[in-house]
């Protein structure tokens, strides 16, 4: 199945079966558009500026046994996360430098197959000696994810070789009669899954089932934040919702999954389906952001989603995509691509600054100070940014962005015996099998999606369109359709189109009234997009006393290649109080009536720092 893969160009993930199937990112070549745009900078400019602070930053270099050893202790991941989109991009102007890397890494691995440059040596802690914080096994996760995607997308090499020694080592260590524990950190889960379908070596598989089965069981020890925090409170198959750290939970999760549909395990995958459904009901951001905790990074209760304690990290947005994505395939239904599509577009385009080389670390909905752009040499605390920071002390984010742009193509359409399904739409060309297709689209500044066939079996197929949940008034080649996936079925020829119209136009949404802190307010959201109010748009206006008009009409102003269109809606700014005392009374009408201009969110502090919020108060 390797060899396939290589042919097909690779995929993130590849279960053995499911509703759908993933294509090969030779089959999905995404063309001149707002996705085809980030992809690119990711690789011209990202990759570049990752390497850099890998190595000014001495990470990279903590592999040749360095006396002083730099970073955190689980610095090693982002060498394996850079090495992985290194493999998904599979660009040979790149080959050299992923090489030079592999040789270091395969030089400072043991003979047993251990590899990691904080635990072991003198001076170091004894290996495993803190499951915990350790992240001993997440970094080896990093590492076989890195090794799958070089397997699947060029074959199997030195790599490979050095993550399937690192896999074997875990499954010597942690398999039966071996330590019956857990890594703190989900990862090493879905890698050995995925590390199965690669190799077909049943071993991994058993392995990454006996960390899901053990997980939940107190084998690790209490912290501050509860067990709950590394998802060791309660078994996975008794869990409500996902819980504790978000990144934590959603790579966990994704590896149950993986776990559930390779061993036929339907309670466990109902399980998990389940965790999802009440996590993004009750427990995720408008944006599609997950994690409103800051001190543990983590979910908070049911509806605790306040707008300026968002932590909303991006990688829990990656995390969240990636289980999101594997539901998907399992299960075929829409909501989950509804989903990845609300996080690609209001996370994951939003943390990159334009030029690819800022990142935000966590995600806010209400910035209430304009802060300022820390130097471009300057490391940052992970959270201490208000504004788009070049390099983090724990700097997980950019790394795992570059994998998860690297690998787009992958996330955009799968395949079944019927046909051909398109789950996000972007500008780009299909081309599977018997079938070839052409997609053509401004979205999300446009919501005209035009299908066109260049290549078609003799036998009708069917090609399978996703229409998201906000598209009311969607058509079919002007046929009217509702939400969800809508088949198109009949013998195509080369030539012919299928045009889907989304009604991409501003819309006013409204928070469940059990989300306090949002509470009388009102966001603005044009297609997928979620919009935002900066004061850079506003004149001699106190920003925090904008009110909008519930009952407004709004300007859409929209339409440019990238989203970046202003929407205008009117509302009054409020006249400030006397400075003595912040409550009292507010006569009907209070304030003076003002256009107030909102822009994407993906856009926000991209024109210098400002204040920002994405839920504004209304004047009911």
């Amino acid at each position: 199945m390797t060899g396939e893969w290589v042919r097909r160009g690779g995929t993130p993930a590849a279960p053995s079966s499911g509703r759908l199937k993933p294509l090969g990112l030779k089959e999905v070549t995404l063309r001149p558009g707002f996705w085809q745009q980030r992809q690119e900078t990711n690789r011209a400019a990202s990759f570049d500026h990752i390497e850099h602070w890998l190595t000014t930053s001495g990470w990279l270099s903590n592999f040749e046994h360095a006396t002083a050893r730099q970073g955190r202790e689980f610095s090693d991941s982002e060498i394996y996360k850079y090495l992985e989109a290194l493999a998904w991009a599979n660009d040979p102007a790149l080959e050299d430098r992923f090489q030079a890397i592999v040789a270091t890494l395969a030089n400072a691995q043991d003979p047993d197959g251990y590899l990691n440059t904080n635990f072991g040596r003198p001076g170091q802690a004894p290996r495993y000696s803190d499951l915990e914080w350790g992240h001993e096994l997440y970094c080896f996760g990093h590492l076989i994810q890195a090794g799958v995607a070089r397997a699947r997308a060029h074959g199997r090499d030195e790599l490979v070789e050095v993550a399937i020694r690192a896999a074997d080592h875990v499954c010597d260590v942690f398999g039966p009669g071996g330590i019956a524990s857990v890594c703190g950190h989900a990862e090493i889960e879905p890698a050995l899954a995925e590390l199965y379908r690669v190799t077909g070596d049943r071993r991994y598989l058993d392995q990454a089932k006996l960390f899901i089965d053990r997980r939940g069981h107190q084998v690790l020890g209490d912290i501050e934040f509860g067990r709950a925090y590394f998802q060791d409170d309660v078994p996975i198959r008794d869990a409500k919702s996902l819980r504790g750290h978000a990144v934590r939970a959603t790579y966990l999760a994704s590896g149950a999954v993986d776990v559930a549909v390779e061993t036929g395990d339907d309670e466990l995958l109902d399980a998990v389906a389940g965790q999802w459904a009440t996590a993004v009901a009750r427990r995720t951001y408008l944006t599609g952001g997950m994690g409103s905790r800051h001190q543990d990074e983590a979910f908070g209760e049911d509806w605790m989603l306040s707008p300026d304690r968002s932590y909303s990290e991006t990688c829990a947005g990656v995390g969240s995509i990636m289980l999101a994505w594997r539901l998907l395939l399992a299960r075929g239904e829409a909501r989950y691509a509804d989903l990845i599509e609300r996080t690609l577009f209001n996370v994951i385009a939003t943390s990159p600054a334009d030029d690819g080389r800022r990142f935000f670390y966590t995600n806010t909905l209400h910035q209430r100070v304009p802060g300022a752009e820390p130097p471009a040499g300057q490391l940052v605390p992970r959270a201490a940014s208000s504004l788009r920071a070049p390099w983090f002390a724990v700097s997980c984010c950019p790394t795992n962005l570059a994998r998860t742009f690297a690998s787009l193509a992958g996330y955009l359409a799968t395949a079944d015996d019927d046909g051909v399904q398109i789950h996000q739409y972007t500008a780009a060309s299909i081309d599977t099998g018997d079938i070839a297709l052409e997609i053509d689209t401004a979205y999300p500044a446009d919501g005209r999606v035009t299908v066109r066939i260049v290549r078609a079996p003799e036998t009708p197929f069917t090609l399978t369109l996703r229409v998201p949940h906000w598209a009311d008034g969607a058509t079919v080649d002007g046929a009217p359709v509702a939400a969800g996936y809508v088949p198109v079925r009949r013998r195509f020829t080369a030539g012919e189109s299928v045009t889907l119209d989304l009604a991409v136009r501003p819309r006013l949404t409204f928070p469940d009234s059990r989300i306090d802190g949002v509470r009388g307010c009102v966001a603005v959201e044009r297609g997928p997009v979620v919009y935002c109010l900066e004061s850079v748009d506003l004149v001699n206006v106190d920003f925090e006393s904008i009110h909008i008009d519930s009952g407004s009409t709004l300007i859409d102003g929209d339409g440019d290649g990238d989203g970046d269109g202003v929407v205008v809606v009117t509302g009054r700014a409020g006249v400030p109080a006397d400075g003595s005392w912040p409550y009292g009374t507010r006569g009907d009408g209070a304030g003076v009536a003002v256009e107030i201009p909102l822009r994407p969110y993906h856009r926000w502090a991209r024109r210098g720092p400002s204040t920002m919020r994405v839920w504004v108060p209304t004047t009911d």
